[in-house]
């Protein structure tokens, strides 16, 4: 208790600086992973974190050249070889307008058929935090009540992988108002497929369009680098909301700058105020991302999409 009150708890600096890493060597993965455990050991300012969505594992320092001594650590002491690449980012999609559709899906084979006929409204629900809001307005029994889990079972498995860019679905309200059935051919699967299929073709006429993640980032510099730090922000597509003195020859600066131009920036501080600008961020919300960006984003994952639709 005594060496508490003395001591105080140390502050570990939170690690911003981050990149994707992957194996040289096919089969080291594991080698590595325990590599890596030893150094976070050492060094509380190191961290390894699997991006699951992005299927990415990233590696966190104190900036470049720290990821760039881990990198020559895990060579030289531990005999294991990994590559930095530049990280993915997470977009996402929604909707911008109303959609009617209405979709049958029919397949007849030897015995039974399948048959689900859904008529359904897709319209933005105004929460970006939730993938998809489900409604059903259906009167006199034109869909059975059965069959409602099975529609929103096809929309749970639509939002995962938007038709866009295959990117995760958010903001979006399905409504189920009409539709039909067959009292031998109708089944879940078929209702589930004719979702799915209304699903993307009610999507793509709503005017989709990509979200790009936003961190709110604060930046510490002395007073004279200020125009060269707040220039270099705006170029970054960042908005500065605010800046204040710290009464300590600084400026704190806050700002909302696009992820996707986070990109390498402790270097770039670090040339701008010869080594003495300091940065932290959090992530703050998605927002609409500019034309030249999704149209980017969306041919290079077209490959995805069409994965996701076989």
């Amino acid at each position: 208790v005594l060496f508490r009150s003395v001591y105080g708890k140390t502050e570990i600096s939170k690690p911003y600086t981050y990149m994707a890493y992957k194996a040289k060597n096919k089969g080291d993965e594991d080698k590595i992973s325990q590599a890596l455990a030893k150094i976070m050991d050492e060094d509380l300012t190191v961290k390894s974190v699997n991006d699951s969505e992005n299927r990415q594992t990233l590696l966190y320092g104190m900036g470049d050249q720290h990821l760039a001594v881990i990198v020559s650590m895990l060579a030289e002491k531990y005999k294991v070889d990994v590559e930095l690449t530049k990280p993915k980012v997470a977009f996402r999609e929604t909707l911008r307008k109303k959609s009617d559709v209405e979709y049958k899906y029919k397949k007849q084979s030897g015995g039974h058929g399948q048959y689900g006929h859904v008529k359904m409204r897709f319209e933005p629900s105004g929460d970006l935090e939730t993938p998809y809001e489900f409604e059903q307005v259906v009167v006199g029994g034109a869909v059975p009540k059965n069959y409602f889990p099975a529609v929103e079972k096809g929309l749970q498995e639509c939002v995962l992988k938007g038709p866009l860019a295959a990117y995760p679905v958010v903001g979006v309200k399905a409504t189920l108002y009409d539709g039909s059935y067959h009292p031998v051919d109708s089944s879940e699967m078929a209702f589930k497929m004719a979702t799915i299929l209304a699903f993307k073709k009610g999507f793509m006429d709503a005017s989709p369009i990509l979200l790009e993640p936003i961190v709110s980032m604060k930046v510490t510099v002395p007073d004279k680098f200020t125009g060269d730090v707040m220039g270099d922000l705006n170029k970054r597509r960042g908005r500065v909301l605010g800046m204040t003195p710290d009464h300590q020859g600084n400026t704190i600066i806050e700002a909302d700058v696009p992820q996707l131009e986070i990109y390498g920036y402790s270097t770039d501080l670090r040339s701008m105020t010869g080594g003495s600008g300091e940065f932290s961020y959090e992530f703050a919300r998605y927002e609409q991302a500019p034309g030249d960006i999704q149209a980017k984003e969306i041919e290079a994952r077209a490959s995805k999409v069409d994965k996701a639709e076989e």
